[in-house]
Order: C-alpha cells, then structure tokens, then sequence
C-alpha cells in the first residue's frame, strides 16, 4: 500500500473476524525500539474513556477487542504484533489508530524500513505499507482501521507527531493527569531513580526492586472482586506545543495525512512522561511464606504431580491436560497463548484425547481448543510432544487435513524445540484448491513458561485462585520430570563440528555448521525468553542484517564465519540496559565471553568517568574486564575490576586519545557436551547471560537520551 491508500478487509480474505497487525523496524545500532498503541475512536474521533487507549502498561481490552501480543525479533530487527477481534470491537467505535512513540529523544527517522502489515486468522499476509519519511518525530500513526457500514477497512495514514505520545493521546481525547510525573519523581519507575539533566540513574536495588507492586503494570479494566472500582487510566502529560490546532491534528489522521504536529513551546523539548496505571492485579509475593513443614524432607502437595510419569506417552499426556485445563480455567493465560493465533476472545472450552475419522483409522490428536464468539465457533487442533521428541511430519499432515476438511482454523504444535524465523518445524503441503485455510502454528514449553512467569510475577491476573493455578503450571513445567524444559540438546552435528574445529578439518559448506548455527539460535532465543519472564521485561535478541535479508543467508553466513573463526556470536537487548549485550562462544578455546559497551558521557571528564564507572560496579565480580574504548583502531587500557578497583585512573589512554565508551566483559569455560546437564554447553550459555546481567547490568546507569546515528561515535554502543 501507499500512503493515504484504503482497502476493504474482506475483499482480501474471508477470515478476517480476527486479524493480526505487525509493526516492525530495525535499528543500525541493534537497540532502537519503539512501543505500540492504540486508540478506539467512537464518532466524534475521540476516546471514550481513559480506557479506550492500550500500550504497553494496559496490553488488553476486557472485551477481547484488543490485545498487545509484544515484540519478537525480525530478520532485520524486531516486529510488535498486536491482536485485534474485529468482532468483539464495540458498536459505538467507528476507527481504531495504530501507533508507535519512541522516548528519550529518540526519533523514528533513526529507525531502518518501518513497516505495517496486516495478516488474517490464518497468519497469512494481506497487506504491506513500508515507510520511508518518517522524519524526526518521536511518535507515527502507522495506521487505522475503520467501520464502513458492516466492512472493517485499513487505510495507510503514516502521520508523524514531534509532540510524542503525550501529544497524540490528548489529541484523540485521553485525560491527562499531572500528577503522574510527581509520582514518577517521588518513586522512580521500575525500580529506578532517574535524572533527566545529568543522566544519572542508576538501578535501585537491582531485579527485586524492578518488581515491587508500586511498578507499573496493566489497568485492569473491570471491578476487583467484590464491586470496588479500579482507578482510571492515567494518561501521559503532554508537552506545550505549537502549531496545528488539535482538530487540524485529528482530520489529519482521519483523512489524507498532511505531515508532522507542531514542535516543543521554547525551543528545549520537555520529556513527556511515560503512562502509569493502577497498581498491579494479583502477583506472587516477593518472598516464600515460612514453611510449617518439620524438616526439608516434606514436600508440599501439588496439584499438578509428576512422579508418575514413567514414559514420554505419560509425559505428553500430562502436560497436554495440564496445559489445556490451565488455558480454560484462567482466561488471562488462555487469551495470552491463543491471541497470537489469531483466535479470538470468548468463552474457552479445551480437550484431550479427541478421537477424529481420518481414512480407515480415527485420528486422535493430542487436544482440541475451542472458542466460541458471538455464536461463532474458532478451533485449533493440538499435537504435544516433550523431552527430546520431535514433531513427525505425517502426523502433522494428517491433523492439517483432518481441520481443512472439518473446517477449523489452525493447529497448534508444542514441543521443547523453538521455531526459526523463515524455517518452520514441519514442512506440511496445503491443497490450494480450497477456500478454507488452515494455520499451523508453533509453542515452545519455553514460551508457555515465559508467559506463566510475566502473569503471575509481573503483570497480574485478576484472583489469587488464577495466580495460584498459573504457579502450580509453572512448577509442573519446570519439574525435571516433566519433560517440558524447552529446548535441551545442540544436535547431533555438535560433536563433529567441535572435533572438526579442534583439529582443523571443518570446511566452509559443512551442513553441519549449519545445523549448529541454528541450534545456537534457538538456544539465544530461548535464553531470552527465560532472563526476560525473570525480569519482567522486554529481552530479545538482535539481528543485523541488510534490509530484507532473507534469514538463511544470514545463517549460512554465521556458518562459514563458524568453520573459518570457530566462533558462534550473538547480540541480546535487555529493555533499561545500557547497551546490547554480546555472547560469544569460542570453541577453540572453549571459553564464553558476555559482554556490554557502555558509551562515554558526553559531558564531564575522563578521570571523572572511570572513578564513576568502578563506583557502580562495586558489587560486581572481581573478575569482570574493563577495557577502555578509544577514537580510532587502536585498543585502550584493560584490566580487572579487582586490579581497577584502587587505581580507576589506570583506565585513561596514556596518548590522551578521546574517550568513545568501556566494554565491560565477563569470561567463563563452556560446557563440554551438547545437552543441559550440570556440564553442558546449553547450561553454561544461559548460565553465563544471567551471571553478567545480575552481577553487571542491573549496576549500571539507565540509559541516557541516545544520540542519533550520524552522531554516534566510533567504538559506542548507540
């Protein structure tokens, strides 16, 4: 699509009751980002209520309308999904605006091919709207979507606003609360102290106090139980601006898109504040209750026990039902899995052992979910594996079959192997000749996981009889016998490939570099996912590639950089880090190195920076290296934070060369078998990431306003 362009949503496809709208960038320096919202617009073009508008502290409508699925990497950088069913979309709405705002100075047109696209209930792409001139504005409407008659339409509007997402909101009519600023003063967000002049907030109390209940967390939208209403909404401040007058802004984004909002009164742009909401829906506590049992040796009874299962049938069936009656009972965690299947929001029903006719012999897929909306029915066929099983191709095929000609509208597959950008787990044929279409999607128990986590330590459910369920999921999957531990074993090529590396015999074009190139994605992927269901907090991993890289070219590049240097390298993004964390795995040597660049202050003075600098890291390990960034290509000082600790100043370039920023770096042995055992490699990877962020990220200082990329200079991180 172009800008200004409109298209009707079922002249594309007919299964667009629910569809899914994507949102994607990519960034030169690995950590540019952006936060979705949205805006449900009634006829006047505004909200009608605080609750009207969704982002990143209030993800989900009440009525299912809305959903923020979140980010996931990209070839080229990272996509922010969200969920929309058309159907449950109230009858007073008529547009609903898709945005993105960006903060601390940052502005869109630092961002590489911003793109829009929208996919139907199937996951199949049905149209595109890239974006070429953004410009310097630091909040974009991508996008609408509007009512004509009984159609749902999308039109392209791509409008930048410099007023930030402060300025976006109150043109479409949210409320702003003043106080929301003195509070974030008064308290911090997220556990952090913040100060906007100097840049000097550092990381509180480290991950516990990033948690603490006063942290923002998702507004719920209905009475707690027992009739007590919630707070509204805050909305942002939105700085003075100049310019168009606020009903120019909004024909602007309604009709044909005339170019950017005003710019900040005074010339000195005044950060907007980002959103707060109530305090959060009910969370396990921070700490363990005291136990009553009379020595260790008691165990607590559980609701979902494992010490039965005795074989993998055993397992998949447990963790089938277990997963599925979960999904039913806490609709907060069944909508969190199914949204991003394009299922929509209603009344969950979840099966097992269903028994289907499939040719001569009955077909008895592992579970079945259902979901009915307004008298519609969405149902989604599911095949379980755990332990190290893989999927099999025919029976995933049959089950495909078995939903086109039943009509229904996916399959789900869960198994601990994590899906590739580009490459799907089973490659199943689908008869073009039929109308109905069936999506094949993948979970990983490494993501079931990661959702449990984010509900119930972070952002709430709505009783403690949810939490408490969420918990015991939680136990269950992460029990050593239940088979559901995510992605467990680097192959059968690691092995060859290690003993080909030693001895030198490894050449470029070996198939298997590759097969260990795409298990170590899958192992970043899933480290990412577990250190962020932790934190709370966005953790993804970066992709740098040339824009519309296709995916494989990118592996088969990391596999002969692979026989040539013996290295495996990736890049990680902890949302509030102050740089892109690098794992690096070097099997020559058999060592694993994490490391950070932290850029140079733009004010103030060298001797200054350093002594900073190992004041913050006083708690971190004595073994960490600190090596000093200079202008050019030669290295600067290095040594341990031990040795550092006394004389700071031996950081400074003897030569007086400028100062570009510190790699800080951490160094352990990797594990010398390919599984998760005590000595694996996969233990060793994940234990190494949560090692340096623990004992070195959570020091550091929030980051500052970046600079832009022209700016940027040699050697930082951006």
């Amino acid at each position: 699509m172009v800008k200004g362009a409109n298209v009707g949503l079922a002249t594309l496809s007919d299964n667009v009751d629910a569809v899914i709208v994507s949102l994607g960038w990519a960034s030169p320096t690995g950590d540019g980002d952006a936060d979705v919202s949205v805006l449900l617009l009634d006829g006047s073009g505004k909200v009608r209520s605080d609750a009207d508008f969704y982002f990143y502290n209030h993800p989900v409508a009440a009525d299912g309308s809305v959903h923020l699925l979140g980010k996931q990497p990209a070839g080229e950088g990272s996509e922010d999904r969200i969920g929309f069913d058309l159907t449950a979309v109230p009858a007073g709405i008529e547009r609903v605006v898709i945005a993105a705002s960006r903060y601390e100075g940052a502005r869109f047109g630092e961002l590489e091919d911003l793109r829009v696209t929208l996919a139907d209930g199937s996951g199949e792409e049905l149209l595109r709207f890239p974006i070429d001139d953004a410009g310097s504005v630091s909040a974009f409407i991508f996008g609408e979507l509007y009512r004509r008659g009984e159609e749902w339409k999308f039109r392209a509007v791509g409008q930048g606003y410099d007023t930030g997402l402060a300025g976006l909101a109150t043109d479409f009519g949210v409320d702003i609360d003043d106080a929301a600023d003195a509070a974030d003063a008064a308290d911090g967000v997220d556990g952090v102290e913040a100060d906007d002049a100097g840049g000097e907030g550092v990381v509180g109390a480290g991950v516990e106090s990033a948690v603490e209940v006063t942290s923002p967390s998702p507004a719920p939208l209905v009475p707690q139980e027992g009739g007590e209403p919630l707070p509204a909404v805050p909305a942002p401040r939105r700085p003075e601006a100049q310019g168009e007058p606020r009903d120019a802004v909004r024909d602007a984004a309604r009709d044909e898109p005339r170019g950017e909002a005003g710019g900040e009164a005074g010339g000195q742009p005044r950060r907007a504040a980002r959103p707060r909401t109530a305090r959060r829906k009910v969370t396990l506590p921070k700490t363990a209750r005291a136990s009553l049992a009379e020595n260790e040796s008691w165990r607590p009874a559980r609701l979902f026990p494992v010490s039965a299962l005795k074989s993998d049938r055993d397992r998949e069936t447990r963790a089938t039902s277990v997963l599925l009656s979960v999904m039913a009972q806490v609709p907060e965690f069944g909508r969190r899995l199914t949204a991003g299947f394009g299922a929509p929001a209603g009344r969950m029903e979840t099966f097992t052992e269903v028994s289907l006719p499939h040719g001569d012999t009955p077909r008895r897929p592992d579970g079945v979910l259902r979901v009915e909306r307004a008298g519609k029915l969405w149902t989604a066929l599911v095949e379980t594996k755990t332990n190290g099983n893989a999927l099999r191709t025919e029976q995933v095929q049959a089950y495909m079959d078995i939903a086109a000609r039943r009509g229904y509208e996916a399959v789900v597959t869960l198994s601990n192997d994590v899906a590739l950008e580009g490459r799907p787990l089973v490659e199943v044929k689908t008869d073009g000749r039929r109308k109905h279409k069936v999506a094949l999607w993948h979970l990983s128990w490494a993501e079931v996981a990661h959702q449990a986590q984010m509900l119930i330590r972070h952002e709430g459910v709505g009783n403690s009889a949810h939490a408490w369920l969420l918990q015991e999921l939680l136990h269950y999957l992460q029990h050593e016998n239940s088979g559901c531990h995510g992605f467990q074993n680097m192959g059968a090529a690691w092995v060859p490939v290690r003993k080909g590396i030693d001895d030198e015999t490894l050449c470029q074009g070996d198939p298997r570099a590759l097969e260990v190139v795409e298990s170590w994605e899958r192992l970043i992927r899933q480290v990412c996912l577990g250190l962020g269901g932790e934190l709370g907090q966005k953790v993804l991993p970066v992709r740098r590639a040339r824009r519309g890289a296709d995916p494989g070219e990118r592996r088969a590049r990391m596999a002969d950089e692979l026989c040539r240097d013996g290295r495996l390298h990736a890049e990680v993004l902890i949302e509030g880090a102050p740089g892109v964390l690098t794992v690096a795995a070097d099997l020559r040597t058999g060592k694993l190195r994490t490391s950070l660049e932290v850029p140079a202050p733009e004010q103030g003075y060298p001797l200054n920076w350093v002594k900073r600098l190992v004041r913050r890291l006083a708690e971190a390990p004595a073994d960490l290296h600190v090596e000093t960034l200079v202008e050019g290509d030669g290295g600067g000082p290095r040594g341990t934070l031990e040795r550092l600790r006394p004389e700071p100043a031996d950081l400074l370039p003897k030569n007086g060369a400028r100062i570009t920023g510190f790699r800080l770096s951490l160094f352990k042995g990797m594990g010398s078998t390919r599984g998760n055992a005590e000595t694996g490699f996969i233990r060793s990877v994940d234990d190494a990431v949560h090692r340096f962020h623990d004992g070195v990220v959570v020091h550091l200082d929030r980051p500052v306003a970046r600079r832009s990329t022209a700016a940027a200079p040699a050697g930082a991180a951006g």
